[in-house]
Parts: C-alpha cells; sequence; structure tokens
C-alpha cells in the first residue's frame, strides 16, 4: 500500500482495508490507522490491526482517541444505541489492551497528540476528586512512559550491544519492566544469558 493508496483505501469496503493493511509496511498501516474513519462498526478492521504486535502506544492512543470515547463514557451500557455498540465495544477492547501493557513505546517516535491526551487524563483526575468513575480509564502510569519520553533512545546507539555488569541493565530497566518495555531495547543485552536471572529470560 503506497503513501497515495493509504487515502484511497480509507473509503474503500472493511474487507479490502484489511486486504491492504495485511500487505502493507507496519508504518504505513500505522499512518492509515490514525486517520481511520469511525463511522459505521470500525470492529472489522480494528479488530485485527489493534491486535497486531507493530502497534505502538502513541498510535494506540491516538486510534482510541479518534472513537470519541467521550460518547460513551458515563452512558450506562444499556443506554448505546444499537448502531453505536459496535464503537463502545471496539473502545472496550483498546482500552483494555492500553492498560494490559500490550502497545509498547517505540524510543524513536514520539508522541503525537500529547495535547489530547493530558487532556483526558485530566478529565480522569477531576472524576477521581468528584468521586465519579467513567467507562475508560486509562492507566497514567503506562501512559506515562509515552509522555515523559523515559525510553528515547539516540538512533545512533540502535546497534550498541552494553557488555556492563547485569546489575547495571537490571539498574537500568527495572523502573519500566512492569509497564512494558520496547522490543527493541532487549536488543541491548549482554552477549551471554545467566538461566538463573530472570530478566534475561524475558522474550517477546
Amino acid at each position: 500500500m503506497s503513501r497515495n493508496s493509504v487515502v484511497n483505501i480509507s473509503t474503500a469496503a472493511p474487507e479490502d482495508q484489511l486486504a491492504d493493511l495485511r500487505g502493507c509496511a507496519h508504518d504505513e498501516a500505522r499512518s492509515f490507522l490514525r486517520a481511520y474513519d469511525w463511522t459505521g462498526d470500525p470492529r472489522r478492521v480494528l479488530g485485527w490491526v489493534m491486535a497486531q504486535r507493530f502497534m505502538d502506544l502513541g498510535t494506540a492512543l491516538t486510534v482510541f482517541l479518534n472513537g470519541q470515547p467521550h460518547r460513551f463514557n458515563y452512558m450506562p451500557k444499556r443506554d448505546i444505541p444499537k448502531e453505536l455498540s459496535g464503537a463502545a465495544l471496539m473502545l472496550d477492547s483498546i482500552c483494555l489492551r492500553l492498560n494490559s501493557g500490550f502497545y509498547l513505546v517505540w524510543p524513536d517516535q514520539d508522541v503525537e497528540d500529547r495535547s489530547r491526551i493530558l487532556r483526558w487524563l485530566e478529565a480522569q483526575a477531576e472524576d477521581r476528586r468528584e468521586g465519579r468513575q467513567g467507562r475508560y480509564v486509562l492507566d497514567e502510569r503506562i501512559v506515562a512512559t509515552l509522555l515523559e519520553n523515559e525510553l528515547r533512545l539516540d538512533r545512533k546507539a540502535e546497534t550498541a550491544v552494553y557488555h556492563e555488569r547485569r546489575s547495571l541493565l537490571r539498574d537500568l530497566f527495572s523502573p519500566v519492566l512492569e509497564l512494558g518495555v520496547s522490543r527493541r531495547m532487549l536488543r541491548f543485552h549482554p552477549p551471554q544469558e545467566d538461566h538463573d536471572d530472570d530478566l534475561t529470560n524475558l522474550r517477546y
């Protein structure tokens, strides 16, 4: 799928969109998704692509916010119109993946939707202060790994291999291990593994 076809495919049938997404480059798929039209039931397309490992946290948050979760955030499930139920369920699925740490931060990518993400988190904090909770509550610890740019690396360091002692490696990774570490970060590892060390047994 070329960059021109990203625009053309936006009005195609869901099966054609899926066929293009399955065959295109990952960066082109992410570009398409950031502009995806949530009109109708998005589950046929987003249900597949949002479960793919090439989805990064920043793109996933943009897709989530594009689905206008505020429409359903305080609405009882029984009151959601039938024609919008697919969108609400897709937002449920994306929110669950976001909070589980499924989507990882990519060190060489910045936040494209920082202002919208911050506004959502501010509204979420206001809800807490007033003793209410919406349907979609994002885990601030996970979102912080993106907003605070904790994992950003210099592109020139991409092929480096660290030979420092494992205690140093553990110190570097420990603050973000429970939040999800970029698979690309795991390229930076000692050349020999100690199978008694639980960190080196991580596989992504």
